[in-house]
């Protein structure tokens, strides 16, 4: 059975301030720094065998400083990178939804495309490290794309919260992935914000 633990990445000040993200490139705040460390805690007193990270630096980051205690590579995979949100990132909320109230936004990824990658990224990983326990740090788009399509729709995309620093885990078993929990925070010893865990 292989098992995978995907950590959203710590907060960072667009985090805050409610902007979107997506490929820009932005480092965890001091509270992302805290939540990355409480990960780390929460990891060292268990066995893994592979760490992954997105290439964004808010995800590395978070992955490095787990790895204090793993002392694992960390493979960097694209597979698991965030949506590009096109010409929105770095838009408030707020101003997305004057400036696109139909959600139709220029020069963005569709969510068939990032299905497509993140899937191909979780059979990669099963393939290539199969019956072997993973972590993989991402980004709250990416893992609500990959709760969407694994529980049909139940959970994920539009549907769930996921904070900072959470932790939500899958398995391959009977040959297809099942999700066993998603966004466990009791590891974090921060308060969070409601407001904005979601996007």
């Amino acid at each position: 059975m292989t098992l995978i633990c995907f950590v959203r990445h710590g907060e960072t000040e667009w985090n805050t301030l409610r902007k979107i993200q997506g490929r820009a490139d932005i480092p965890l705040n001091t509270i992302g720094i805290k939540q990355a460390h409480d990960c780390k805690t929460y990891f060292t007193n268990t066995e893994w065998d592979v760490l992954v990270s997105s290439p964004l630096q808010r995800a590395r980051q978070t992955a490095e400083i787990i790895n204090e205690h793993l002392n694992l590579n960390i493979h960097i995979m694209n597979e698991f990178i965030e949506r590009n949100y096109g010409d929105i990132e770095g838009l408030t909320l707020e101003q997305r939804a004057s400036l696109y109230p139909d959600l139709t936004c220029p020069n963005q990824e569709s969510l068939e495309q990032v299905k497509e990658r993140t899937l191909y990224g979780l059979n990669k990983l099963h393939q290539t490290y199969t019956n072997q326990k993973i972590i993989v740090v991402a980004h709250g788009g990416v893992i609500k794309i990959i709760l969407s399509t694994l529980s049909n729709g139940q959970i994920g995309s539009g549907k769930t919260k996921l904070t900072n620093g959470s932790l939500s885990n899958i398995r391959f078993e009977d040959g297809c992935w099942k999700v066993d929990n998603y966004n466990q925070v009791c590891h974090l010893k921060e308060k969070y914000n409601e407001e904005y865990v979601k996007y």
